[in-house]
């Protein structure tokens, strides 16, 4: 994952550098996207780091989803109780926020934040380094290789233009029968576009300067190079990682009632009809050299290398296989990374449209999600799963609860029972306060979207009693909203890291609960710098 190695890059083994990296890169990937996606995506991200570097991932799982909550502070769209504030100061006959009129606010909790962990926070983490180097998890594409391959190397050729095998099939060609070599992938350039084609079939036609991926064993591709107009090309970490996104593989076992007993692998046309090579064969725990003739049996071993698509559907052939092991790059794959830079596009086209006021925001969202469909850097079915239904629901239900406090006085009621709290001491800040513990408080029962929604309206109608501006209020509100640290259950984005870290709750309420109060004294402190209590 180049995430993970650009981490590991900058960051190197220093545990404090890491966290750092980790928790500004959640955070500004979450400012416009969800933050709950961010935490999915950064999850596989730190485990790998942990076990590259030796270094605990409890250590850093926890600040990463902290750091993914913060970012909903950054901007309007990063997560919806903003949204939900800004409609209710729309409502109230306010002027709603700009894309990012808080982002102040966010960036100094941020800074906090960090600071709080890499001095505090993560002395109250369990753990200090890995005491079994890989922390436990499975093995790459190519450990696993070296179990089965024997004598075979994997190498890149280049077709030349002026080539004999331009324009001929790979079975035209006979290199796979001549040289003994198997062709994994071809690599060809369209238009400035790199197009990969994983296991590519007999009939698949070779053009000039296609870039071919091949096994083989160190003579033979000596041979080849000596024979053929092919020139060798070194074989990148880039080049690596964009095969490993669009082929995979795995071990698996012939069952005892396989059809495949007492066939050769050539025999069965094994290739043809499970678009997989078979690149390893193992019999009593021992590579077999030359394989492709040897009639299996029961209990083999074949490593299996081909589309991941193909790997994914070897679950479902229980007659025949028993899946053994699937690599650690499994769960790497990016299913859409050439459309990387269309979806980067239409991020910033959404940005733009809500920075600049051209269309409102929630058209400016939606007009997002439908070219993310209509341009297939997202499926009809991805987009639906992305829905939250409970949240909806939830919201649903709660925006009437509002409605009828705001319409029989339950706002109202619930304003002078605050201000008769505090008495005469009901300042601007003491208000502020309340409203922000109030907030984080019901953000621990219920959804932060439900908590805004229900207290957004009774700031603003607070800093109206009071005779203040209502934006401080409303910056409290989705400031405390997003500010769910203490506990394991009131948010997906760190309830999500909970498993993979092997947390308990009380490792949420130590590390939370100090932050908790850290956030409410850089809004006390910041907001009414950037929204004065009395504008001029």
């Amino acid at each position: 994952m180049r995430w993970a190695t650009g981490f590991s890059k900058k960051g190197g083994t220093n545990e404090t550098r890491l966290l750092i990296l980790i928790m500004v890169g959640a955070a500004v990937l979450g400012s416009v996207m969800s933050s709950t996606a961010v935490v999915a995506i950064f999850i596989p991200i730190v485990l790998r780091i942990a076990a590259e570097t030796n270094l605990n991932a409890s250590r850093m799982l926890i600040p990463m989803s902290y750091a993914a909550l913060i970012s909903g502070m950054l901007t309007l769209i990063a997560t919806t109780p903003n949204l939900v504030v800004h409609e209710e100061l729309i409502d109230a006959g306010y002027e709603g926020f700009g894309f990012f009129s808080f982002s102040l606010v966010g960036i100094a909790v941020l800074v906090v934040a960090i600071a709080y962990i890499l001095f505090i926070g993560r002395r109250l983490l369990p753990g200090e380094t890995q005491t079994s180097g890989s922390g436990g998890r499975g093995r790459s594409l190519f450990e696993l290789w070296e179990d089965y391959r024997v004598d075979r190397i994997y190498n890149s050729v280049q077709v030349g233009r002026d080539s004999s095998l331009v324009g001929k099939t790979i079975a035209d060609t006979e290199l796979e029968s001549s040289y003994r070599v198997r062709i994994l992938g071809i690599m060809r350039r369209r238009r400035g576009n790199e197009e990969r084609i994983a296991t590519p079939g007999s009939d698949a036609e070779l053009h000039a300067d296609d870039v071919l991926l091949v096994i083989s064993t160190a003579a033979d591709f000596d041979r080849m190079i000596d024979e053929q107009d092919l020139t060798q090309r070194p074989i990148t970490e880039r080049g690596t990682q964009r095969w490993l996104w669009e082929m995979g593989a795995a071990t698996v076992l012939i069952h005892p009632e396989s059809g495949l007993i007492g066939k050769s692998l050539r025999d069965a046309e094994f290739r043809s009809y499970s678009n997989l090579h078979v690149i390893g064969l193992r019999r009593a725990k021992e590579p077999v050299a030359d394989f492709e003739d040897v009639k299996l049996a029961a209990s083999d071993s074949l490593f299996l290398a081909g589309p991941w698509s193909s790997i994914h559907q070897l679950q479902s052939r229980t007659h025949d296989f028993v899946v053994l092991e699937v690599p650690t790059e499994h769960a790497e794959v990016v299913p859409s990374y050439k459309r990387l830079w269309v979806s980067l596009g239409i991020l910033a086209a959404m940005v733009a449209l809500t920075l600049f006021d051209v269309v409102p925001l929630v058209a400016a969202v939606i007009m997002a999600a439908l070219a993310a469909v209509f341009t297939r850097c997202l499926t009809m079915e991805d987009a639906y799963r992305s829905i939250h239904w409970s949240s909806i629901v939830l919201i649903a239900g709660m925006l009437p609860l509002a409605d009828a406090l705001d319409k029989t006085g339950g706002t109202s009621f619930i304003v002078d029972l605050l201000m008769s709290a505090v008495g005469d001491a009901a300042s601007p800040y003491m208000m502020l306060s309340l409203i922000f513990f109030l907030t984080a408080a019901l953000g621990l029962v219920l959804s932060n979207t439900a908590a805004a929604v229900l207290v957004a309206p009774i700031a603003i109608h607070t800093a109206t009693i009071l005779g203040v501006s209502p934006y401080p209020f409303a910056v409290a509100v989705l400031i405390a909203a997003s500010a769910a640290y203490a506990t394991p259950i009131s948010t997906p984005v760190v309830t999500l890291v909970v498993d993979p870290g092997r947390y308990k709750f009380s490792d949420f309420v130590k590390v939370g609960t100090p932050l908790l109060f850290l956030t409410y004294l850089v809004t006390l402190v910041v907001a009414p710098l950037i929204f004065p209590f009395y504008p001029s």
